[in-house]
């Protein structure tokens, strides 16, 4: 070893940086700002502007209009309605993905809908079964016309009911009526 390998005296600037490091340590000190920044947002908070059928943020909060109505506006709006976003799952209920016969009919359905879910066992009577009335829809994939078999209706089912519609034979035909 050389004499100026072994030696622990501090690293000495001689002179002011250059241009290129002060560059280089300013685009390291935005990116931990940044990133500091990300890891504090609260986990709620959504990645991008608000959706459009959302309220303005300066307007009254939900609970303040009339159960009902909508504030100003005149237009009845029921408890069943369907909104713009995924539905929670209810209590008592299991989350339940059905892939339906006619994919078309997904364009039709929102978040929050109302159907009764229909079935054609494979190889039985070509007569739809009521399997489910008046499932509530949580969310709908692929409304788009995907034709890879990615689309899908994800229904709120009682435990019993979710069992049948998962138990019935492969090749079974899923359909639904939609309701208001």
């Amino acid at each position: 070893m050389t004499g100026r390998e072994s030696t622990l005296r501090p690293v000495r600037w001689r002179g002011l940086p250059r241009r290129r490091t002060l560059v280089r340590v300013t685009l390291v000190a935005v990116l931990l700002g940044l990133a500091a920044a990300v890891l504090r947002t609260p986990a709620g908070c959504p990645p991008g502007p608000p959706p459009s059928g959302s309220p303005p943020s300066g307007s009254a909060p939900s609970g303040s209009a009339p159960s009902g109505s909508s504030a100003g506006t005149g237009v009845t709006a029921s408890a069943d309605a369907p909104s713009a976003g995924p539905q929670p799952l209810p209590d008592g209920s299991v989350g339940v993905p059905i892939r339906l016969a006619e994919p078309a009919a997904l364009t039709v359905l929102r978040p929050g809908a109302r159907v009764d879910l229909l079935v054609v066992p494979a190889g039985g009577s070509p007569d739809p079964t009521l399997l489910a009335p008046r499932a509530l829809v949580l969310d709908v994939v692929g409304a788009g016309g995907a034709v890879d078999g990615s689309s899908a209706l994800y229904l709120a089912l009682p435990p019993e009911q979710a069992r049948r519609a998962v138990g019935l034979p492969e090749g079974s035909r899923f359909a639904v009526v939609v309701r208001n």
